[in-house]
Order: structure tokens, then C-alpha cells, then sequence
């Protein structure tokens, strides 16, 4: 946990603006190293594609384990095209869009339009006023207890463990992203149509070589698993023990940024795949940092290093927290509601 004296001390720093000076210098695209992320991400992914057509014709036993170290891959592409809806991983802003439609199509999200959707989560990330775009499901405790009974039926089904990091992401990224939300401009519509479009003719392309019911499976498995391991990222990144969250004029991009995103420290492999975003702290920073600078800004200023940061294990935790406490300012699960209702209790008999 983030003590409140730790949290102070971040948060003091964080009203400098010495640490946009310190950001500016990573917010630079390095061309070589964006192509050779891409050439090591999409070569072992097709790869692994082509030995998962091959093992077909010895043993399914061959090919799932092929399809779920696909589903990494697929993770590390959803990143790139990620960096590209920023505008960090190339200099260029043809190329950044040019890859990132191709990447977007791999990972089944309409670039253009997940891009505008990404951007209203950074704008409004951590501010309570401001929930419902691009962000998990989270009400306050007080939320909770005016809700009808159907209202908390559906947010305990939305926040099951199952539902929220099996169920959700399927249904995210194979029918969610299908559609484009009515404020949607003329731009964001057609990235939709036209990914749609793409997804078809390369699902047709691997019907005709795997046959239809063997490239449905194989998919299935690779967007389940790249789905689930999204979804918990995301999950971990902003509901953490700690964190920050703010109303109105008291919300605060910064504090925000390095006290509302959390910096998950995974292991080397794990990083990888995940495109070092566990330095989430520095990418809601300067989302204009590529994923391939994170680590080195991060660890060149005391500041971001101050970011108490959260294990594999340590972030386990986090299954247990529904609800944000306005008064604790803390996340709590559901078991803080009999103390709550209690405390009411006792405060309408006084």
C-alpha cells in the first residue's frame, strides 16, 4: 500500500513542472526500434499461425498450447497498436496509422475509433464525475446503497471474477467493437466498417487453410487468451490499493497520472509481452512516451520511482475491491457494507 506519507511526497513532486521537462526527453519515436519491435512481435506471430496449421495434422494437443503463446503476441500487438492511437510509437503520423489499422485488425479493435475512446479515458481517468468511458464499471459505496435491487444485481455480475476477465473480454472484442457508438463522427464509424471488413476477409483467408471449425477454435482460444490478460492489465492499472480518486475542481491530471495508474513490476517476460505497460504511472504521464522508452523514463527520476509498485502476487489483491469509499478514499469490497449499513444505523437512531 501506498502510505500517506509516500502519497504526500508524490504528490508534492507532482505539482512541479519540472517532471514535463523530464517526460519531453522520451516522447521522442526512435524509427529502428519501433520496426524492430514490430518484426519481433509480427514474424513469431504469423509464425506461430503457420506451426499451429502444421500441428493440426499431428495433434490438437500441439496446437493449443501454439494458440495461447499466440495470445501473448497478440497482447504485445494490441500494445503497438495502442502506441500508434497515441501517436508515439513512429514520428510519423501516416505510419502510426497505417500501423496501427493493421494491428488493430490482428487484435479485432477499429483503430480509429478505439483511438477516440482511449483518448476521453486519459482526459477523465481517476475523476468520479467523469466515469463510464473507456474505464471498468466502479461505483462508490453510497452509489451502491441507493441502487435498486436489480441495479446491484447487474454490477455484482459485472464484477465477477468470471464475467469481468473471461466473458467481458469475448464479448468486447469480438461483438462490442463490431459496432460504433452513435456519437461516434463520420471517421470512427468507417475505421469500424472497414476493420469489420478486414477481420472477414482474413478470417476467410484462414477458413480456406485451417478449415472452419478448427481456425474458430484456435481464434477463440488466442482472443481469450490475449482478451483476459488485457482486461486484468487494464483491471490492476486503476484498481489498486491506494489509488487515487477525485471530483470535479479537486481532481488533478498528475496526481492522477502518478498516483491513479499504477506501476505493476512483472517479471522480465511478462513485461515483454505486455509492452512495459506496468509503467502505467509514466504512460498516463505522457501518453506521447512509446512503450519502448517507459522503463528508461521511469528510472531516471526519483519522482516516478517514488510509485510504490505492485507484484504479480501483491496485485491478487485487487480481486477483493468492488466499491470506492468517498469518505475512507480507499476501494473496499462488499464485506465493508455491513459496517457501513451499521454505522447508518447507528447514526439515524442518534
Amino acid at each position: 500500500m501506498i502510505n500517506d506519507s509516500a502519497s504526500a511526497k508524490t504528490a508534492d513532486h507532482a505539482k512541479s513542472p519540472a517532471w514535463k521537462a523530464i517526460v519531453a526527453r522520451y516522447q521522442k519515436p526512435a524509427v529502428w526500434r519501433a520496426i524492430w519491435q514490430l518484426l519481433n512481435t509480427l514474424v513469431p506471430y504469423a509464425g506461430l499461425w503457420y506451426l499451429m496449421y502444421l500441428s493440426l495434422a499431428v495433434s490438437w494437443w500441439l496446437a493449443v498450447p501454439l494458440a495461447i503463446l499466440a495470445g501473448g503476441f497478440m497482447v504485445r500487438l494490441f500494445i503497438i497498436s495502442h502506441d500508434c492511437g497515441h501517436g508515439s510509437f513512429f514520428k510519423s503520423r501516416t505510419a502510426n496509422d497505417l500501423w496501427g489499422y493493421i494491428t488493430g485488425v490482428l487484435t479485432f479493435v477499429p483503430y480509429h475509433h478505439w483511438r477516440w475512446e482511449h483518448a476521453l479515458h486519459h482526459a477523465t481517468s481517476g475523476d468520479l464525475d467523469r466515469r463510464g468511458t473507456g474505464d471498468i464499471w466502479t461505483l462508490t459505496v453510497q452509489e451502491y446503497l441507493e441502487a435498486s435491487r436489480w441495479q446491484k444485481f447487474a454490477y455484482r455480475l459485472a464484477r465477477n471474477p468470471v464475467i469481468l476477465f473471461v466473458v467481458a473480454p469475448l464479448f468486447i472484442f469480438l461483438i462490442k467493437q463490431r459496432f460504433p457508438k452513435c456519437e461516434a463522427s463520420t471517421r470512427e464509424r468507417h475505421s469500424v466498417y472497414w476493420t469489420n471488413l478486414a477481420i472477414l476477409g482474413v478470417a476467410a483467408a484462414l477458413c480456406w487453410a485451417f478449415g472452419l471449425a478448427a481456425y474458430l477454435l484456435l481464434q477463440l482460444i488466442v482472443l481469450a487468451v490475449a482478451g483476459s490478460a488485457g482486461v486484468w492489465l487494464f483491471y490492476v492499472q486503476h484498481q489498486f490499493e491506494g489509488v487515487y480518486w477525485g471530483r470535479g475542481k479537486e481532481w488533478d491530471y498528475t496526481t492522477a497520472a502518478l498516483q491513479g495508474s499504477s506501476f505493476y513490476k512483472l517479471p522480465k517476460v511478462l513485461q515483454w509481452f505486455s509492452g512495459n505497460i506496468g509503467f502505467h504511472h509514466i504512460h498516463h504521464l505522457s501518453p506521447r512516451i512509446p512503450n519502448y522508452h517507459l522503463e528508461k523514463c521511469h528510472e531516471s527520476e526519483p519522482l516516478f520511482q517514488s510509485v510504490k509498485p505492485i507484484t504479480l502476487f501483491t496485485s491478487l489483491k485487487s480481486f477483493t475491491y468492488r466499491l470506492w469509499d468517498e469518505q475512507q478514499q480507499r476501494l473496499v469490497g462488499y464485506r465493508a457494507l455491513r459496517i457501513i449499513r451499521r454505522q447508518q444505523r447507528q447514526a439515524t437512531q442518534c
